[in-house]
């Protein structure tokens, strides 16, 4: 009874970390799987760059309308949007790679996002932005976050063999007419939301933490797409529940706290999964020098 008092205690006397358990599941179904594409895709840092590119339009929403979810998530959302397309089509237009193209106006988004924030943001709400408040989520974010995971959850139900045909044989799927590039822009558009979505609890900073440590961590679980996401999206749940008992009972920020748990579920995946893990690969030597 101890050990479920501790485990269920928090979450049935305080309806704020209910609240925050809520909105961490709604990230956890649907981010995850995305940053199995990511992975698969060889774009894992992408994610990490739509992150930070998202904070001029923040801090602009910010500026216009203060701590509202609504001004903040409208401006991050075209942001995001800017960023991702942009870098697309300056890549298309001057043949150059679109992963230079991202670099540059993430750069430029940044500057700008910190330059916005610093004219008029408190310490207060800059720790806001930058790092999240797992546990001040409000019903608009509540709201967002459930509605992105099941856009999300509906978009890959709908797109999900074009974009598994694009990681594995991009040159079947352009012979066959996939239209590549426009699930490719609708990819990015589903991460750019899942970002959003992200930077209510996690901030700008950590947003990606439940998207791609799970991804990365899962890889060692499975060997098909199906069981990587499967598996990305149990890693991120226990993670979000862990990471939250953990802040509750050792008195830790939240966000990171789930972002650091779900770093741990990484490093156990890493060397007890057991595909390709560490202990598997040490395991098989023996067996392969007999």
């Amino acid at each position: 009874m101890a050990l479920l008092d501790l485990i269920w205690g928090p979450f049935a006397e305080f309806g704020f970390l209910r609240r925050a358990m809520v909105g961490c599941l709604a990230l956890s179904l649907a981010a995850p799987p995305l940053g199995v594409f990511l992975m698969l895709r060889r774009m894992s840092l992408t994610a990490d760059v739509l992150a930070h590119g998202i904070l001029p339009g923040i801090a602009a929403g910010f500026l216009v309308a203060g701590l509202s979810v609504t001004a903040m998530s409208i401006g991050g959302l075209l942001a995001g949007l800017v960023v991702a397309l942009g870098a697309g089509a300056i890549s298309r237009a001057t043949g150059g790679r679109e992963d230079a193209a991202l670099a540059a106006l993430y750069l430029v988004a940044l500057a700008l996002g910190v330059t916005l924030i610093s004219t008029r943001a408190g310490s207060v709400e800059l720790s806001h932005l930058l790092f999240g408040s797992v546990l001040g989520v409000d019903d608009p974010a509540l709201f967002m976050m459930a509605g992105v995971s099941s856009l999300t959850l509906m978009a890959l139900a709908f797109a999900w063999r074009p974009l598994v045909v694009e990681c594995f044989d991009p040159s079947f799927a352009a012979a066959a007419r996939m239209r590549g590039g426009a699930w490719h822009m609708l990819f990015l558009g589903l991460v750019v939301l899942n970002v959003l979505a992200a930077f209510q609890a996690l901030g700008t900073l950590m947003a990606v933490g439940l998207m791609m440590l799970p991804a990365v961590a899962a890889r060692h679980w499975a060997r098909n797409v199906g069981g990587m996401a499967y598996a990305s999206v149990a890693i991120a749940i226990f993670s979000s529940a862990a990471g939250l008992l953990l802040s509750y009972h050792l008195d830790l920020p939240s966000g990171p706290a789930i972002v650091l748990v779900a770093g741990g579920a990484w490093v156990v995946s890493l060397v007890a999964g057991p595909v390709d893990g560490l202990l598997a690969r040490w395991l098989r030597r023996p067996h392969l020098a007999g």
